[in-house]
Formats: C-alpha cells, sequence, structure tokens
C-alpha cells in the first residue's frame, strides 16, 4: 500500500476511522501477506469537514479539474489559508465555497501548494486525503514542479544560474528570512528571459520549498524584487506588491498515469510593469 502512495498517517485513518481493506472481496488485517495474483482494494473513511473555515461565495478561476485535483488561478492581495488576519475569503474559503455548490463528494478542503498572500498564480488542492498524500510525495521527491516569472530590480550579468544557499529566520524577526549558513538547503534557479533599463523579466524555478525563498535568494544577490516591501522597495509606479507569479504546475496524476500542467495567466499588473519598464529601454 505504501508503494501505492498510502502514508502512515492515512493507513491508520483507514483502520480506525471507518475505511477498509479488502483481499479478494474480503476484509483483511493489514498485516495480511498477500501473493501474486491477487487484488487489493482500499475503501477510504469518510472526511469530515471543518466547521471553522467559512465557505466563500467569491467565484473561483479554475485552470484544472478532475475527481481528485483542483488547480486555481489565485489573485494577488488574497491569503491562501485563512488565519485571524483573513478569516474568510481566502483561498482555502473560496474552495471550500466551490466544493459546498457542486455538492463534491469531500467537502474537506486539502490545499497542496502554497502562495504568499502578494503572490499572484497557480494553486493546486486535493480533493481527498489521499489525492493529498500523493502530491505531498511528489512534494518531498522534487517530482511536483513550481514555474514562476518575476520581476527583479537591476540588469543580471549571468543568463542563468543555480542559488543554492541556506535560509533561515532572520534574527529578531518572525516573518523575515535570510541566508543562514544554519539554516535549510535551498535552491532556486533562474533564467534571464528580458533585460529592461531598471529591472529584469526571469523565468524561476523552485528545486526546494523554503519561505520566501525567491525573495530571499534574489535579494541576497543584489536583486530583490521589484515591488517587494520586505527584502526591498516598494517604490515602483506599475505595481504595489512584490513583482512574483507562479506561472506553472506540474505533477503526475497517478489516478489517470499521465502528467498535469497548467498555466496561470499573466495578471494585469505584472504585464503592465513588464510593458511600461520595457518602455524605458526605447
Amino acid at each position: 500500500m505504501r508503494q501505492q502512495g498510502i502514508s502512515r498517517t492515512l493507513l491508520k485513518q483507514i483502520k480506525f476511522n471507518g475505511g477498509d481493506i479488502k483481499v479478494g472481496g474480503e476484509s483483511v488485517r493489514v498485516t495480511y501477506k498477500m501473493v501474486t495474483g491477487q487484488w487489493l482494494e482500499v475503501t477510504l473513511p469518510p472526511e469530515v469537514g471543518s466547521d471553522s473555515i467559512v465557505a466563500s461565495p467569491t467565484p473561483l478561476e479554475i485552470l484544472y479539474e478532475d475527481a481528485h485535483f483542483l488547480v486555481v488561478n489565485k489573485p494577488a492581495k488574497v491569503a491562501s489559508v485563512p488565519s485571524h488576519l483573513y478569516p474568510d475569503d481566502t483561498m482555502v474559503n473560496r474552495v471550500k465555497g466551490y466544493l459546498e455548490r457542486t455538492n463534491a463528494a469531500s467537502q474537506v478542503t486539502h490545499i497542496v501548494t502554497r502562495l504568499d498572500r502578494e503572490t499572484s498564480g497557480a494553486v493546486i488542492f486535493a480533493k481527498h486525503h489521499f489525492a493529498h498524500t500523493v502530491l505531498d510525495t511528489q512534494l518531498k521527491q522534487h517530482a511536483l514542479r513550481k514555474t514562476y516569472l518575476c520581476v527583479a530590480t537591476g540588469q543580471f550579468r549571468q543568463r542563468h544560474e543555480l542559488i543554492d544557499q541556506p535560509i533561515g529566520r532572520q534574527p529578531g524577526s518572525f516573518i523575515k528570512r535570510t541566508v543562514a549558513k544554519t539554516g535549510k538547503t535551498a535552491q532556486t534557479e533562474y533564467w534571464v528571459v528580458k533585460q529592461m533599463a531598471a529591472c529584469s523579466l526571469l523565468r524561476v524555478r523552485l528545486h526546494t520549498g523554503r519561505t520566501h525563498q525567491i525573495r530571499v535568494h534574489l535579494a541576497s544577490i543584489g536583486h530583490p524584487l521589484v515591488g517587494d516591501f520586505l527584502y526591498g522597495q516598494q517604490s515602483n509606479p506599475w505595481i504595489d506588491r512584490q513583482a512574483l507569479h507562479c506561472a506553472s504546475v506540474s505533477f503526475f496524476n497517478p489516478f489517470e498515469q499521465r502528467q498535469v500542467t497548467c498555466y496561470a495567466p499573466l495578471p494585469d499588473d505584472l504585464a503592465n510593469l513588464i510593458i511600461n519598464e520595457s518602455q524605458l529601454n526605447a
């Protein structure tokens, strides 16, 4: 079962919360030893939604959907998950509202990938615990790929680089991160797409998933993101947030045995920034 992506935690839930494991149509214990040619059937336990999560009526921009996964385009200025600051109109709240409106089999929200509130782009949700476990495993194995577009200050000498620097908390700050020898391994790869007068358009791929990773790594080499108030300056007239967008996500769907790749269109504010900064070159 573990070879098929069922985690130890999910296995416990199957055993103790109303699921079932059958071989040849008969319920068996997890210690049952199978032989070649037998079929294993697993029934997941029913999922109970949280009453503390408010369903939002705000519509979603859906990039991809099947029976197991939902990929949506998150606007900037919308948080990924609820908090005391943003309790009822995050992406989790909006997805819960969508699941209720469509009478989904499970109305529990399983968010797989998250973005900072100011960052726009593709966010993946799983429609049940098993699908969430599968993608969590792909995240840990770096098989789930996320590609970003961003605009960073200055012009780059290198057209392509892999930034391999550990990231940890900045002393004295609960929010801010920094490159630190005592931090966790972090790898960010970038390609310069377009050089402009005062900034550059980059395509970025994350090989790890640390908090604020792109923002911290680019700031550490002297190129903070345009509009980034935390690691740079929020002084650009064309955008009032960090110029960062998750442009695509790609993962393997084991239920349909195929690779799924979703693209999130460039938002207007980021497009306007690129257009206006490019015109300064003319």
